[in-house]
């Protein structure tokens, strides 16, 4: 059985959870533990203020039930997060982990709930950082800055989010954060440095990510339309715009809108939404806590049939034997995209 908790009994639980005290563990004053609640698993969760508006968190957890942890659309700040072990999976976002991690401007997440399943284990860094105090980094011209970075600072709007692969530069890095030699304020100098130049290698790579579009004549706004006409899908996927009404919602033609998001995000306006329902469907399916046909629905899907056949075209397996937990030779290979 699959337990599911809102926000607050989630917060309620976690507060009552017990701290653990790992024997090879030294805190130091600045640090603080928390604990896993024993009903669900155990570890523990290793945080701590590097300064004021960055705080870093160490985790290592593993969970003895399956949950889902619902979370409401909310502030987000930016954040790096980086698995050393084990994986994240949510229902907006693809999985992460492995040598895929995450990176995500400032704005408004939108709800979203997370999974966790019997013997999973995890080991993560996860940094946070205030978007004012990264502005303060690049001395207060974040709007002269590059595209890919003035998207992390979304304010009022919705947030945008990066998944770049972990190179063996950013492993190393979060591997000498969870090691840090020192003790005391050396270690908090110490991290604190970590974190920059954590930071500046993801910088440069979502600044090289899709810096230069290769459509001739393509301005930073009409991008960053693009950017929102991905957003509204991401958040409308059971009732999407039709491609005019997107095209006219963000200010751009329907033909900028099909060919620049073609050229941005190599992929078709359909494209993008077809996927996105199918992984969104897989999450479902395997949770069990919907029936077939109620997750054709949640996904936009009217015609159970079609919802049948493009979900096989897509995993190679029919809904019935995803939820069964069945795996088939196009579901492995996805799996293997999503870690990578």
């Amino acid at each position: 059985m699959t337990l599911i908790f809102n926000e607050s009994n989630w917060d309620e639980l976690e507060q009552q959870a017990p701290v653990p005290c790992p024997a090879h563990l030294v805190l130091d004053d600045f640090e603080e533990l928390t604990g896993v609640p024993t009903c669900l698993g155990r570890g523990y969760s290793r945080g701590m203020a590097l300064v004021p508006g960055v705080w870093l968190n160490f985790n290592d957890k593993e969970y003895y039930q399956d949950f889902v942890v619902k979370t409401p659309a909310h502030e987000h700040p930016i954040q790096i997060e980086v698995f050393l072990s084990g994986y994240f999976d949510c229902n907006i976002y693809p999985r992460f982990g492995g040598t895929r991690s995450y990176f995500s401007g400032s704005g408004i997440s939108p709800g979203y709930a997370e999974s966790y399943q019997v013997g999973q284990r995890f080991t993560c860094i996860n940094v946070e950082i205030k978007p004012e105090v990264l502005d303060s980094f690049l001395m207060g011209n974040c709007q002269q800055s590059s595209h890919q970075v003035r998207q992390l600072f979304k304010g009022e709007d919705w947030k945008v989010a990066f998944y770049p692969s972990v190179t063996p530069e950013i492993r190393a890095i979060a591997q000498q954060m969870w090691d840090a030699p020192y003790r005391g304020e050396l270690k908090r100098l110490y991290l604190q440095a970590k974190v920059l130049e954590l930071l500046v290698i993801y910088l440069d790579l979502i600044a090289d990510s899709s810096e230069q579009p290769r459509v001739p004549g393509l301005k930073p706004e009409t991008i960053d339309r693009l950017h929102q006409a991905k957003e509204i899908l991401t958040r409308q996927l059971a009732h999407p715009p039709s491609l005019s009404e997107l095209a006219q919602q963000v200010g751009v033609s329907d033909r900028t809108l099909q060919r620049g998001f073609r050229e941005v995000f190599n992929t078709t306006v359909f494209g993008y939404l077809h996927t996105l329902r199918m992984e969104q469907a897989e999450w479902l399916l395997r949770n069990r806590q919907m029936r077939v046909s109620e997750v054709a629905h949640a996904v936009g899907y009217s015609h159970l049939g079609h919802f049948t056949e493009a979900f096989k075209r897509r995993f190679g397996i029919t809904p019935k034997q995803c939820q069964k937990g069945e795996k088939g030779t196009v579901m492995a290979w996805m799996q293997g995209m999503h870690s990578s």
